[in-house]
């Protein structure tokens, strides 16, 4: 297969992404190589989880990103797209007709994908623990925090054990819209699998758990310790607003979702004593969807080669 430039869309609660990657593929699998990734901040659960769908002003706004992406898909002449929209679109009761519009206006048909279909994208991004970390029969647990939902999966014994989301995020908290129901399955469920697996380590993505490693000052391959999250989750729980903008150096969007987010992990950690600490290979799903292009464009090139 020769190279191509493959992208990604993620409509999601907090924010719309576009990722746009140049991919060629070797005898090791697809090297990815970053071209352009742009974040608009809409914020469409803030309508959909108090008002049940998105407002007229926020629909504007995301057909004109969503112009914005087809036009600089365009420009980089990208050969093949996959957008995706999770769980703010889920639960909009005018998802459908949004979905109508964007395709309408700007040509890109848009998927609503399932909270389940959103783990195992996002675990299609392929970020492990590293090895030296794990004994051959450790488990590691794959949690993505955003606006709408987490997503969890077990990684275990070489293939994925288990996945599943639930509708705990980050927006739904500072709304307090969160279901005491929806609680507890999420803490059955941590539990079932810390009895179950006993993971070792989590892998995070989401903006939230990327921005608490950067502020810790964390390298890469250096895994978060929770009383480390701890911490700065106090630091910042003591602030207000502006000074949490102020004295972390956060963009407004980010200063208020980030606590929440840190104690959506915190209480993880509490949950499932096994694990040792947080990596953050800051991932996410459109690293997912354009790995998952590439994959099934592989497929297709294996099967016209042995036509």
């Amino acid at each position: 297969m020769k190279p191509s430039t493959l992208a990604a869309i993620d409509i999601g609660s907090n924010a719309v992404r576009l990722l746009i990657n140049h991919v060629e593929v070797n005898g090791n699998g697809c090297t990815f190589k970053k071209l352009a990734y742009l974040r608009v901040p809409l914020r469409l659960g803030e309508d959909v989880f108090t008002q049940r769908r998105v407002s007229d002003a926020k629909t504007a706004r995301l057909v004109a990103a969503m112009q914005g992406f087809s036009h600089l898909m365009r420009a980089y002449a990208v050969a093949e797209f996959r957008a995706c929209a999770t769980s703010a679109m889920r639960d909009a009761a005018n998802g459908a007709t949004l979905i109508t519009a964007i395709r309408e206006k700007t040509g890109i048909d848009v998927e609503i994908v399932s909270g389940v279909q959103e783990a195992d994208l996002i675990y299609a991004a392929g970020a492990y623990v590293p090895q030296t970390a794990l004994r051959d029969d450790d488990a590691c647990l794959h949690v993505d925090v955003g606006g709408g939902s987490t997503e969890l999966v077990v990684y275990a014994d070489q293939r994925m054990r288990f996945h599943g989301s639930f509708q705990i995020g980050t927006l739904r908290m500072l709304n307090n819209v969160v279901e005491a129901a929806e609680k507890k399955r999420f803490s059955r469920c941590l539990k079932h699998l810390h009895e179950k697996y006993a993971p070792a380590y989590i892998v995070a993505s989401g903006g939230n758990i990327n921005k608490a490693h950067k502020i810790l000052g964390k390298k890469d391959s250096t895994p978060l310790q929770f009383k480390e999250l701890a911490t700065l989750c106090a630091s910042l729980q003591a602030l207000s607003f502006e000074e949490r903008m102020r004295v972390f150096s956060l963009n407004d969007y980010r200063a208020d979702v980030i606590v929440p987010a840190l104690e959506i992990f915190l209480e993880i950690g509490k949950t499932a004593p096994s694990l040792l600490g947080v990596y953050v290979p800051k991932i996410g799903l459109v690293d997912g969807l354009i790995k998952d292009l590439c994959k099934k464009r592989m497929a297709r090139a294996e099967c016209a080669g042995a036509a």
